[in-house]
């Protein structure tokens, strides 16, 4: 006896549904094909029309960038040099541990972080020796001053790297304040003048901008001369001359001569010797950033004075 077969109802799919899907690819298909053309509408109409709102609401006079984030970056750069060096220089401590932030990100990148505050090793001498390039003997038999031309060419430590690194960080913002206020104290006629005689960007860097910020120039270099033979905070936070007496500076060493060890004579002579090496070359760099052209000047009219 053969069982009668079973009609079993089959779902439609309503045509309504049929026809929303074709039209939701249709619709894919059409933004794919005119979205170069939307793109360039929204670079090209409504960001300048954004932007037009955004310098209706400002003070702009044409010159220079309209938006106010210059505030925020100038304020961010600045503020390093206004917090105290002693709550800086202890963040940075913590930082440049053997687990700190700096080893962390260093890892990232496959990197095994020093030991920045117990290894006396030069960087290039921790460069050379993780690329398995061991001291050549003609430079560890000979030296100058007890030390071999191969301690010689060790480089820096990195506690050393890392209070330098310090230093810049705290001290770069008044030097982009000098440097700030110098470049807009340029007319803006010279600069005009400049591009109408034919040079170009390059050219007015060389011969028109940095002349005019030679005496700035020469303010900065001399600031940061004194600022890095007087470095003394950092150091007897950081690291008090150690590893291996790899960060010491002229004043943390008259500091110590003098309180440390008893011996003020020695540690009042340091300093004296340090004035008189900071005078010279602050002398020698006015030398160097000196106005040749108004010093054959000058030469010239005493010449004809004399004449």
């Amino acid at each position: 006896m053969v069982a009668p077969a079973l009609d079993l109802p089959t779902r439609a799919v309503p045509a309504g549904r049929r026809r929303s899907g074709r039209h939701r690819r249709e619709s894919a298909a059409g933004l794919l094909f005119v979205s170069p053309a939307i793109l360039m509408l929204l670079l090209f109409m409504l960001v300048p029309i954004l932007m037009a709102f955004w310098v209706s609401l400002t003070k702009w006079t044409g010159q220079g960038s309209p938006l106010k984030g210059k505030a925020f970056f100038r304020t961010a750069f600045y503020f390093p040099s206004v917090t105290s060096s002693v709550a800086i220089s202890i963040v940075f401590l913590f930082m440049f541990t053997g687990g700190g932030a700096i080893n962390a990100v260093l890892s990232v990148f496959g990197v095994r972080g020093p030991a920045w505050f117990s290894d006396a090793d030069g960087v290039i001498h921790i460069v050379l020796s993780r690329l398995g390039v061991s001291a050549p003997g003609a430079l560890v038999d000979h030296g100058l001053l007890g030390l071999s031309w191969w301690d010689w060419l060790s480089g820096p430590s990195v506690a050393m790297c890392a209070i330098i690194a310090l230093v810049v960080w705290t001290t770069s913002g008044t030097f982009m304040l000098m440097f700030l206020a110098a470049l807009q104290d340029i007319p803006v006629e010279v600069e005009e003048a400049s591009l109408l005689d034919g040079v170009n960007r390059r050219q007015q860097l060389r011969y028109v901008i940095l002349p005019m910020l030679r005496p700035t120039m020469f303010l900065v270099i001399t600031l940061g001369l004194i600022g890095s033979w007087q470095v003394f905070d950092q150091i007897y936070i950081m690291s008090q001359g150690g590893p291996g007496k790899t960060t010491l500076s002229p004043a943390y060493v008259s500091y110590a001569t003098g309180f440390q060890n008893q011996n003020f004579p020695a540690g009042a002579a340091m300093s004296f010797v340090l004035f008189a090496i900071i005078v010279l070359m602050t002398v020698g760099q006015r030398w160097l950033l000196r106005d040749r052209d108004a010093s054959r000047e000058r030469r010239a009219s005493r010449r004809r004075g004399r004449a």
